[in-house]
């Protein structure tokens, strides 16, 4: 199961309590306080991996604690610092505070970290309170408790290339073949369960990453089906690329897929509407794709020559398609 969004309650160390200790030696007739201060608790800090692909380690926890810090010792012994926990959260991971719905840090860089919870003070022991007034202080503190905070984690996705299309229209077998991913294919009409991601390689061994956006259907902006489910990881892509289904095999046509894919986008987001985007006609193998290439042109003849025609499954139009690619990103 792919999960791009949890809630979690995350809770920093308590710091170590001081504590109350007397130096008794031998030969020492005035000994004196000796208690050491309590180690701070361990913070939480989330941390970006970009070989982590979503948040299911997450799905089933909702309170997740960093280490208690030790209390302090006789002697002056300062108390062990509290071990810190580290969240790993996948790149494109926002992190939300879940009253307020801030976005608190987005996670665009792996390695990057962010400590959401500080782990509390260790409280101080007997010796800290020695002066030249009190020379047997008989007090100390309790650690503070560490911070704590309710979080919302949601991942969207970064691809340079976000692949839209209809249920059947070829994205899985597309990011499969070109961009060397894993989805799963099958000759019957299905959608996709979750975004699957591939990268076309460049000559000079820079990547494009494509992410197959699953779940867009005619009312999708408005939450029918997976909705806005996946609607969102298309947010960060750079360019949006439409796969249009030309053999008509379910009773539809590209050009009316076309027209409802726009539609969709833009009834969620203007920005999205507005961003740069390439059509490409797939199965042009099929006896019947001729004739509804020629309708969706003259519906749309603005798109006549920038639209890009290929088979996905006989690999035809690759090279064409991979260079434009590299050409406008």
């Amino acid at each position: 199961m792919f999960t791009d969004r949890v809630v979690v309650s995350l809770r920093a160390g308590k710091g170590g309590n001081g504590v109350v200790a007397w130096r008794r030696e031998k030969y020492i007739p005035k000994g004196g306080p000796t208690g050491g201060n309590g180690g701070f608790g361990g913070s939480v800090i989330i941390e970006s991996c970009d070989q982590i692909p979503s948040l299911d380690y997450y799905r089933n926890r909702r309170l997740m604690k960093a280490e208690n810090g030790a209390q302090g010792g006789p002697n002056q012994r300062q108390g062990r610092r509290g071990q810190p926990l580290i969240l790993k959260v996948p790149l494109g991971t926002l992190v939300k505070d879940r009253e307020t719905n801030e976005i608190l840090h987005d996670f665009e860089i792996s390695g990057e970290r962010f400590e959401i919870c500080k782990g509390g003070k260790g409280g101080l022991g007997n010796a800290f309170f020695k002066s030249s007034t009190n020379q047997a202080p008989n007090k100390c503190t309790p650690g503070k408790p560490g911070q704590e905070h309710e979080v919302e984690l949601e991942l969207k996705l970064i691809a340079d290339v976000g692949l839209v299309g209809f249920p059947n229209a070829g994205k899985s077998t597309l990011i499969n073949t070109l961009a060397r991913g894993r989805a799963k294919v099958g000759a019957y009409p299905f959608t996709t369960l979750f975004p699957n991601l591939g990268f076309i390689e460049k000559p000079n061994l820079d990547r494009i990453w494509l992410a197959d956006i699953p779940g867009i259907i005619k009312g999708a902006s408005a939450d029918r089906g997976l909705g806005l489910e996946f609607l969102r990881h298309i947010e960060r892509t750079k360019l949006i690329l439409y796969l249009l289904d030309a053999s008509g095999i379910d009773g539809r046509n590209p050009a009316d897929d076309f027209e409802v894919l726009r539609s969709e986008l833009s009834s969620y987001s203007d920005e999205i509407k507005n961003r740069p985007f390439l059509v490409v006609l797939n199965k042009i193998d099929d006896d019947a794709s001729k004739e509804h290439i020629e309708a969706f042109f003259t519906r749309f003849p603005q798109l006549k020559g920038e639209a890009l025609q290929i088979s996905a499954i006989i690999e035809e139009g690759f090279e064409e398609l991979k260079s434009t690619l590299c050409k406008i990103l």
